[in-house]
């Protein structure tokens, strides 16, 4: 079922059990996916303990993930468009489960970034492909509310990641955190690939599209989509980046444990679970225009309150809202990413998370950098004014971008 145009159209409002039952399962994909980006934010203090480096330095083993990332999507976007986006995304969760068992033998700061690296250069397949598969086979008037079920996945491995790294880290020791998602993996892995040979023809599609370099170009003199993957790189570093930080936040700012910091900032991910959960109807109320707009004030209001308030249990609250807020913003950015390249849609989803993910390394490295000069009150609260700015940025962009599609019809 393929749908290359903006404009929605007729389609069944029921899909397939078989298609249904895979998106299930790729949501676990992405779960993992998520998780394992997320797991170390909260080991950060734990890390520079036992391997004697500053904060900044054992940053990398979250920073150098996003760059390894975002390079990738360079890569994936083709093979999935080329040899099936579902197929990829099977193997890349296997080999995700290799990677996070290196992980946890690494027995030095550099064995450990080594590891990182190797689980992003397969873990970068996995949520791109998976949006990109979605928008080969769900209509676009389906499109986001079908995401945002995919995307609870993504919000319940921000939850899982940020929880079970700082429990893990205090309890059995930040190790124990990779094996557990080396064994999630490979169970991922085998249902996926279980699954595979039930799913329709249409869903396990591949083609071969126009050369990747004359799809750059095609997005290089495309306004829209340079507009597109710039606000991309500017949420990854905005909202990405202070979410790998807030919990060194808090543990330092507040004098919490690692386990209390991380189940604070995991409440950000059960926030937007509760957006999947209203997804339908909180869609039908905003649209995309409002979604946008909302969601990046509500971000920015939030995480000022997180940044200044002397009072930790406020970070609670506000986490879950952020969670909230980040989701309506994220989830239309989704939908608009599935849409960047209709006739290549892996690729265009990719070079959505590449933008994205750069933009998240970036963040990180600054935002760690400038804990070491600046009270990282004042770099969460600038933060979240940029938030701010995006959400205003984008939901204007979106306003007039319908507007010219409208006279154009």
């Amino acid at each position: 079922m393929k749908n290359d145009t903006n404009h929605p159209h007729t389609a069944p409002h029921r899909l397939s059990p078989s298609t249904q039952r895979a998106i299930f399962l790729l949501s676990l994909a992405t779960f993992c996916s998520m998780a394992v980006q997320r797991i170390c934010d909260p080991m950060l203090p734990e890390l520079s303990r036992v391997f004697s480096a500053p904060i900044s330095e054992v940053s990398k083993v979250i920073s150098f993930f996003a760059i390894a990332y975002g390079l990738m999507q360079l890569f994936y976007g083709p093979l999935g468009d080329r040899f099936g986006k579902y197929r990829v995304v099977m193997l890349a969760s296997l080999g995700c489960s290799v990677a996070c068992l290196l992980s946890g033998l690494s027995g030095n700061l550099d064995g450990l970034v080594a590891a990182r690296v190797a689980t992003a250069l397969v873990a970068a397949a996995i949520i791109p492909l998976s949006l990109a598969w979605v928008g080969d086979t769900v209509h676009y008037e389906q499109r986001q509310e079908t995401l945002a079920r995919l995307g609870l996945g993504t919000m319940l491995g921000i939850t899982a990641g940020q929880l079970f790294g700082g429990l893990l880290t205090d309890t059995l020791g930040w190790r124990w955190a990779f094996m557990l998602m080396a064994t999630a993996f490979a169970s991922v892995s085998f249902l996926l690939w279980q699954q595979h040979k039930h799913l329709e023809p249409a869903a396990q599609q591949a083609h071969a599209p126009l050369g990747f370099f004359k799809q750059l170009k095609q997005v290089a003199f495309n306004p829209w989509a340079r507009t597109f993957l710039s606000l991309a790189l500017i949420e990854g570093a905005t909202v990405f980046g202070v979410l790998a930080v807030t919990a060194a936040h808090l543990h330092q700012v507040h004098h919490i444990s690692l386990t209390l910091a991380g189940g604070t900032t995991a409440l950000f991910g059960l926030g937007g679970m509760a957006y999947m959960a209203t997804a339908k109807k909180t869609i039908q109320r905003f649209g995309e225009v409002g979604l946008a707009l909302y969601g990046g004030l509500s971000f920015g209001i939030a995480f000022v309150v997180v940044a200044f308030s002397p009072w930790w249990q406020l970070a609670l609250p506000s986490c879950f809202v952020a969670g909230f807020a980040f989701a309506m913003l994220h989830n239309t950015m989704q939908a608009k990413a599935t849409q960047l390249l209709p006739t290549a849609r892996a690729t265009g989803v990719t070079l959505f998370a590449g933008f994205m993910f750069l933009g998240q390394s970036l963040g990180v490295l600054v935002l760690a950098e400038l804990f070491n000069h600046v009270s990282s009150q004042y770099v969460l609260g600038a933060d979240a004014l940029l938030v701010c700015a995006l959400g205003l940025f984008l939901s204007r962009a979106i306003a007039k971008r319908n507007a010219t599609q409208a006279d154009h019809a």
